[in-house]
């Protein structure tokens, strides 16, 4: 795996230490902030708060992919993210991912100032997103999905967890090169949560330094989710901080290099700790 890359004039050097992604949804409906963000005061004050907390990258949402979540028209989150995206990128210097599965709103996207494209579909929604990405010469997330955020949580039967969202990443990462991505842009992300049931979640953390095999730096998003909530027997998402950490703590001694939280501070706390211990 390269061991460096470098994203507006950050140097992110895989190995070294974990790096903090903070969750900005600029939705009505997101699972645990829904509603919170989307105006551009509210946003830009939660991004500098992220910023603040230490965040390394800020990852910005404009159509929620909670499970059950229906589609939004593709105008309805041009508008969402691209509003959001021009006011955050004039304050703050650090890295902005934008949380798309279209190619459209990539590429609009990159044009206002995001560096990164962050694709739950990991390419596979927009036939167009890997050429599109390519063509903008910025880093891409590929995450592993089975069906849409509506229909997977009917979508978790396999016959072998690990081995069947390692062959989709490979197969995507082979999609991406093809279409022109260095392999260098590419980060891979298993989907807790999307297509995955409670004990299928938790194998993921078990077994994640298999997908060390892709040579590729893993990010894993599991802040606040519900595999967590039944675990603690906690229905409130913002009251599975401390759970959130726990799940942190095992992804990286586990191989996670991006962490994609909401609660940036406290998950930078345990990141210091984790890395002190392990790196």
């Amino acid at each position: 795996m390269s061991s460096k890359l470098i994203i507006r004039e950050r140097c992110f050097e895989w190995g070294q230490r974990t790096y903090l992604m903070g969750v900005l949804n600029v939705t009505p409906d997101s699972f645990s902030d829904g509603g919170e963000f989307n105006s551009t005061s509210t946003a830009l004050a939660q991004a500098e708060a992220l910023v603040a907390a230490g965040a390394d990258i800020i990852d910005v949402g404009g159509q929620s992919t909670r499970p059950g979540a229906e589609q939004i028209t593709q105008a309805e989150e041009l508008n969402r993210v691209l509003t959001v995206l021009q006011v955050v990128r004039e304050k703050i210097s650090v890295p902005i991912s934008v949380d798309t599965t279209r190619a459209a709103v990539a590429k609009a996207s990159v044009e206002a100032g995001a560096d990164i494209i962050n694709d739950i579909s990991g390419g596979t929604f927009d036939l167009d997103m890997l050429p599109t990405v390519a063509s903008l010469d910025v880093p891409i997330i590929l995450m592993h999905i089975r069906g849409t955020p509506l229909t997977m949580q009917q979508m978790t039967d396999y016959q072998d967890l690990m081995g069947e969202i390692s062959s989709f990443l490979a197969k995507q990462i082979t999609a991406a090169i093809a279409c022109g991505i260095n392999i260098e842009k590419i980060i891979i992300d298993p989907g807790i949560g999307f297509a995955k049931n409670y004990e299928q979640n938790l194998e993921i953390f078990r077994r994640l330094r298999s997908l060390k095999a892709l040579n590729c730096p893993i990010l894993v998003g599991a802040s606040r989710k519900s595999f967590i909530g039944r675990i603690l027997n906690q229905p409130e998402p913002k009251a599975r901080v401390w759970g959130t950490a726990a799940a942190c703590c095992a992804a990286i001694f586990n191989g996670a290099d991006i962490l994609r939280v909401h609660d940036v501070k406290e998950m930078r706390e345990v990141s210091l700790i984790a890395d002190a211990l392990l790196r």
